[in-house]
């Protein structure tokens, strides 16, 4: 058991702080707090990470519900998951610091509560952390699994709120290039995970199509 444990908790950390993405939201958040202080930054990056995290886990948790009640295939999904990921992952692989674009009317629109849209919605939970967190679910079989992947989202939400709290020192740090590199390595790794969600998702039904024209 401890065997399998071991590289699906690596796989959920791996693929929900690359989707995530805290370092690659630094630069955005930055620009939307400007003239803020360090403690009301920190009161919107606690906001911000805490919705994020109530809407992944719940998403998470009654995503596989929600396909049974309205007659959704998991394969289905997986394979528009797969197509979402590998999108965002292609976004960042060209070191675009995020897959979604405000205007400045919308940004001031937005000003009032940026904590919740769209800091938490949709950059910190977008649709493909959605989309990966109900697919690892269905993969997670045993009890053990299903408790990993909760915790290491909880985890990976931590860490997203200590990055964004030191967003000034870090970015400073980093540098510019620092961030380009991150950006690409990340997309590189998210475009991985894409094509294995979606061929574990195009497999299955390949099958069923050539077994029934056997038949």
């Amino acid at each position: 058991m401890n065997e399998s444990v071991f590289p699906f908790a690596l796989l959920c950390f791996t693929s929900f702080f690359t989707l995530i993405n805290p370092l690659g939201t630094m630069p955005v958040f930055l620009s939307m707090t400007t003239g803020m202080s360090q403690k009301e930054r920190e009161k919107i990056a606690r906001k911000a990470t805490a919705v994020a995290f109530f809407i992944m886990i719940s998403f998470t948790i009654f995503g596989p519900f929600l396909f049974q009640v309205f007659g959704l295939s998991t394969n289905g999904f997986r394979i528009a998951g797969g197509i979402v990921i590998m999108k965002i992952g292609y976004d960042m692989l060209q070191a675009h610091y995020t897959h979604v674009k405000f205007d400045e009317k919308t940004m001031q629109q937005t000003a009032d509560d940026i904590s919740v849209t769209p800091l938490a919605i949709p950059m910190l939970c977008g649709p493909g952390a959605i989309a990966n967190g109900i697919v690892l679910m269905e993969d997670a079989g045993e009890w053990i699994n299903k408790a990993v992947l909760l915790a290491v989202i909880a985890l990976v939400f931590v860490l997203t709120f200590f990055i964004l709290k030191a967003s000034t020192r870090l970015v400073r740090f980093m540098g510019e290039t620092g961030n380009n590199v991150m950006m690409r390595l990340m997309g590189l790794i998210l475009m991985v995970i894409a094509v294995e969600c979606f061929v574990s998702g195009a497999k299955p039904i390949l099958v069923d199509i050539i077994q029934q024209g056997g038949i």
